[in-house]
């Protein structure tokens, strides 16, 4: 009969997993670090893409104007964002399941096969359905690599690596991003920007191969029995803090993937598209920045707990925002200057967050805990994403009052962390 467990339970209520030696903590980061920096470069492909392809589908299909492209943009970035919900919820309850590594090798196999196709594409739908497929293996890839690095690496490691987590997107975002700088990505070239989305398949073969399993989701399952974690987290036990993780998630998505990743298409639109390049330096801006924040957030556990932390973040980044969306109106040094700043703010979350999520839940459910909070927040902006096309003739096409307008949703964050326990030097809970 399975052992019951309540949610509080620590590392101290049940004997410690087995000691895991440095090789083993060193392949699980290094799989975690570059299955979450090719993350980052498949979530940085489309906003130097989207434009150039949906300008030539454009053509073909006889449709004019840029409404067409910013419905289009909505429409498929929608189902990117339902498609990393749909893939944390799946790929983590497997990640429970059948262990973390098996879990992480599919995910990545998903994101990378399914970018690759984008290069047949010939209508728009076919861009959302491959982007919705390879949004799967994205989202459930978070969730596996925090939780098996979380638990695979001693305590006080644990806040820097939630910033090396956090950097790796980042440093993925701005690969891509040098891509775009270094070689013009137009109508005639866009297609094969996707083919590069395949060469994290290699990865998978690394973690099949290389890196083993967590021995405290092993120690657990041997436990407890391999549990029902969908059940579980929506139990009286664990809903409060499901709740609360996915509020606390939610809010830097919907400005991520409302707002800040559109500002490459902002700043074509400034520049009449006549500056193919300006979409890669703002990308490398945002990333650049990007890297900064989620490395230092997670490191202030030294002076500051964490909900005061998150206050700090979401009041730096509704400052950061609502400068660049309301005092720029041309493209120029200023302008990515202050969007790499925003870059530091609004993704210092992406550090925060691998390492706040682990500490709410008991190994045999975190996978798929983690899952659901992280990517929740992503239907949400999906529905908002959708109806971009609406959104943007509401704003009479300004990307700047339409970002000015989205930002004030860290006001609900800020007031939302109270809620949430204090985990600042506990232990992870077992």
């Amino acid at each position: 009969m399975r052992t019951k467990i309540s949610a509080i339970d620590t590392e101290t209520a049940s004997p410690a997993a087995p000691p895991v030696e440095g090789r083993a903590r060193a392949l699980t980061l290094a799989a975690a670090f570059l299955g979450w920096m090719f993350d980052g470069v498949e979530m940085g492909i489309f906003p130097l893409v989207a434009r150039p392809a949906l300008l030539e589908l454009q053509v073909s299909s006889g449709a004019i104007g840029e409404l067409y492209v910013q419905t289009w943009m909505g429409r498929i970035t929608a189902g990117f964002l339902l498609g990393a919900a749909v893939g944390g919820v799946v790929f983590g309850w497997l990640g429970d399941r059948v262990g973390r590594v098996r879990a992480m090798m599919l995910s990545v196999l998903a994101y990378s096969l399914f970018t690759g196709l984008n290069y047949f594409v010939t209508d728009p739908w076919q861009l959302v359905a491959l982007r919705f497929i390879a949004a799967l293996g994205m989202g459930g890839e978070w969730s596996l690599g925090v939780a098996l690095v979380m638990e695979v690496w001693p305590r006080e490691r644990q806040p820097l690596m939630a910033a090396l987590i956090g950097v790796a997107s980042c440093l993925g975002y701005a690969l891509i991003a040098l891509a775009g700088i270094f070689a013009d990505i137009t109508e005639h070239s866009w297609r094969w920007v996707m083919l590069l989305g395949m060469l994290p398949a290699l990865l998978a073969i690394f973690i099949r191969w290389f890196v083993p399993e967590s021995e405290r989701w092993q120690a657990a399952v041997a436990r407890d029995g391999p549990g029902r974690p969908l059940r579980e987290i929506f139990s009286p036990a664990l809903r409060g803090r499901t709740a609360l993780g996915i509020a606390l998630a939610t809010v830097p998505l919907v400005v991520t993937w409302g707002i800040v990743l559109w500002i490459p298409l902002w700043a074509d639109q400034l520049t009449g598209g006549r500056e193919p390049r300006v979409k890669a330096w703002c990308l490398l801006a945002i990333s650049l920045g990007a890297a900064v924040g989620a490395f230092i957030a997670p490191l202030l556990d030294r002076w500051l707990a964490r909900r005061t932390v998150y206050v700090v973040l979401c009041a730096g980044s509704l400052a950061a925002c609502s400068l660049l969306f309301r005092a720029f109106t041309d493209y120029g040094s200023g302008f990515l200057v202050v969007v790499g700043i925003v870059g530091v703010f609004t993704s210092s979350f992406y550090g925060w967050l691998p390492q706040y999520l682990p500490e709410l839940f008991p190994t045999r459910v975190r996978a798929t805990a983690q899952g659901i909070s992280y990517n929740f927040g992503r239907v949400i902006t999906a529905v908002g994403a959708w109806q971009m096309g609406a959104l943007m003739a509401f704003f009479d096409g300004s990307y700047a009052a339409a970002g000015a307008a989205v930002v004030f949703v860290y006001l609900l964050g800020a007031a939302c962390v109270w809620l949430a326990p204090e985990t600042r030097g506990q232990p992870l809970p077992s």
